[in-house]
C-alpha cells in the first residue's frame, strides 16, 4: 500500500512586478522523502522554498502539511503560524544573529516561536548543537565561527524546532571547499533518521546519492521530475540533459 503524502503544494504561482517567479508549481512528499531541486540561477528554487514556509507567500495556490492546509488567496495569521511550526529553514548565507551566541541563535526560535521556557529551550538547543558537532562552540558568536560551523548552527536551529519538513536552500554555496564535505555528511546523517527534506543544491553527486526524487526547474516551472538515476543519467527533457551535462562538466 502506497504511503500517503504528508506534504503537498498545488498550483503555486508568484509574481514580482511583471515577472512570474513561480508558475503553477505543484509537488508532494511522503514521510522520509528527500526531494532535490536543481536548475539555473533565477529558476525559482529559492522562491519555492521560501514560499513553502511563508517567508515569501505565493499569490495563489494551496499548501498542506500533514493536515494543516492553507489557500494562499485567503488565509489568516493562525494558519500561517501553524504552517511555520511544521517547517524549518536552512539558509545559504546562514542568517544568524551576529549579536547572539550559537546557543542563543538556536534558543531564539524555541522561546519566541514555540513558546518554550528558557530552561527547556537551552536543553533542546544544547542537544542539537551536540548533534551537529558544536557542543564546544555553544558560547561562541558567529564572528568566531567558520562558515561550516555557522551553517551547522543554522541546521541545529532548524532541527531544534522539530519540523515535519526541513527546507535547505543551497546549504553549501557559501562555504569554502574544505567545509562542504562535513556539512553534506551532516545532512546525510539527518536524512538517515527519516527526516523529510526539500533541498536546493548544485552538488549533483551528493543529490544523486541522497535523493528519492529530483526536480529540474527553469523559468519558475517544473520542467522535469523523476528519480536521481533518470534525471542525472537519462533525462527525458533535452533542456534537463543540457543543464545536467553543463554543471557536471563545470
Amino acid at each position: 500500500m502506497e504511503q500517503e503524502s504528508i506534504f503537498s503544494a498545488r498550483a503555486l504561482s508568484r509574481k514580482i512586478g511583471s515577472s512570474l517567479i513561480l508558475d503553477n508549481v505543484s509537488l508532494s512528499a511522503r514521510q522520509g522523502d528527500i526531494i532535490t531541486l536543481i536548475g539555473p540561477s533565477g529558476s525559482g528554487k529559492t522562491t519555492l522554498l521560501r514560499t513553502l514556509n511563508l517567508l515569501s507567500p505565493a499569490d495563489s495556490g494551496e499548501l498542506d502539511i500533514s493536515g494543516t492546509a492553507i489557500d494562499f488567496e485567503r488565509y489568516n495569521k493562525a494558519q500561517e503560524k501553524a504552517i511555520r511550526k511544521k517547517t524549518g529553514m536552512v539558509f545559504q548565507n546562514y542568517n544568524l544573529f551576529n549579536n547572539l551566541t550559537a546557543l542563543q541563535n538556536v534558543t531564539e526560535g524555541l522561546v519566541y516561536g514555540k513558546k518554550s521556557n528558557k530552561k527547556e529551550a537551552r536543553e533542546i538547543a544544547l542537544h542539537y548543537l551536540s548533534r551537529v558537532g558544536l557542543a564546544d562552540r555553544a558560547d561562541h558568536f558567529p564572528a568566531n565561527l567558520s562558515g561550516g560551523q555557522k551553517q551547522r548552527v543554522g541546521i541545529a536551529r532548524a532541527l531544534a524546532l522539530q519540523p515535519e519538513i526541513l527546507l535547505l536552500d543551497e546549504p553549501t554555496s557559501a562555504l569554502d571547499p574544505e567545509n562542504i564535505g562535513g556539512v553534506l555528511q551532516l545532512i546525510r546523517s539527518i536524512a538517515a533518521t527519516g527526516q523529510t527534506m526539500i533541498i536546493s543544491t548544485h552538488e549533483f553527486s551528493f543529490a544523486e546519492k541522497i535523493s528519492t526524487r529530483v526536480i529540474f526547474m527553469e523559468g519558475g516551472k517544473i520542467i522535469e521530475e523523476d528519480s536521481p538515476a533518470v534525471i542525472f543519467h537519462q533525462a527525458n527533457n533535452e533542456r534537463t540533459r543540457h543543464f545536467v551535462k553543463k554543471v557536471q562538466h563545470y
